[in-house]
């Protein structure tokens, strides 16, 4: 496997983590207002991703910075043609940091509510664009990226809800089951219609990793109506992934129309440092948010007064 196969697989896998880790954040933060009743319930809800939202969005950068250093080409083409709703991804990322930064600080009911405010829209906007702007790559339609923004958005609420039922306790762990539950019957048939239009066309190994997305999503619901909160979770997990893994099997080796791989490359040279670089840096990535989520890993029964963020 030659550099430029390796690279891109690591580009995949970052954009991978990134989609299944800041999946339940999204949904979460869309949640919040809807699964809580009162202060108390809030914190509680917004407590489960305050110790890890911030490290989740470390690997959107750490895949963009990728994409920059080893597929310039791509980089360029891909952000420049989706200018304005990676933009507004931008502008909801950074709207959403600084609520949940912000929340723990301010006194007052009503700068609680505009930061909720905030956290739903800096969570919606993002979940939404991300599906509608890959879906346009591999489709150039208005409605294929409508397609693709709608299961996005319902895939992380699902996932967002399986994570409160098991991260939480009281009324929120049962709202939030009932919610998974809701929240399924718009990802799972937005998820058939859509994971099916990725592989069209491609090779049989591109179609199984599509259906075995499919099969992890009704796994899901079905863990949920059980509360098998932890398997429902694996679960909703288990299908970002696959789908992910799909969505990149379906840009191979053109990731943008007229646009190779090959083409798209750095420098062998280039990407000779960049693998170094990787094998030293990436383990410590992983063991350090893989000891934060350890370290946070039991249920939330009522927030702190402290801050969120």
């Amino acid at each position: 496997m030659d550099l430029t196969t390796v690279w891109f697989v690591i580009i995949a896998f970052l954009w991978t983590g990134y989609f299944v880790l800041e999946g339940f954040d999204f949904g979460v933060g869309m949640l919040a207002p809807v699964l809580s009743r009162g202060e108390a319930e809030r914190r509680q809800v917004l407590t489960t991703i305050g110790p890890v939202w911030d490290g989740n969005e470390v690997w959107l950068i750490t895949a963009v910075g990728a994409m920059f250093a080893a597929f310039p080409a791509w980089y360029a083409g891909l952000f420049s043609g989706f200018y304005l709703p990676v933009l507004l991804v931008l502008a909801g990322l950074i709207v959403r940091g600084v609520a949940l930064e912000w929340r723990g600080k301010v006194a007052t009911a009503r700068e609680r509510s505009w930061c909720d405010a905030a956290i739903f829209a800096g969570s919606g906007l993002p979940a939404f664009l991300w599906g509608a702007i890959f879906a346009a790559v591999l489709a150039d339609s208005g409605f294929a990226a409508l397609l693709g923004g709608v299961f996005t958005l319902a895939l992380s609420l699902l996932h967002g809800a399986v994570f409160l039922a098991l991260r939480t306790e009281g009324p929120v762990r049962r709202r939030a089951r009932r919610a998974a539950l809701t929240a399924s019957l718009a990802a799972v048939p937005t998820g058939v219609v859509a994971l099916s239009a990725i592989p069209a066309g491609g090779s049989p190994l591109l179609w199984a990793v599509a259906l075995a997305a499919m099969a992890a999503l009704a796994s899901a619901v079905a863990f949920a109506w059980r509360r098998r909160e932890g398997w429902a979770f694996t679960a909703t997990a288990g299908a970002i992934a696959l789908g992910t893994a799909a969505l990149f099997g379906a840009l191979w080796p053109e990731p943008l129309p007229g646009l190779t791989v090959a083409e798209a490359a750095s420098a062998p040279y280039t990407l000779g440092v960049l693998t170094w670089i990787g094998l030293i840096a990436l383990p410590f990535v992983l063991g350090y948010q893989g000891w934060t989520y350890w370290v946070f890993r039991k249920r939330v029964a009522s927030a702190p007064l402290s801050k969120v963020g």
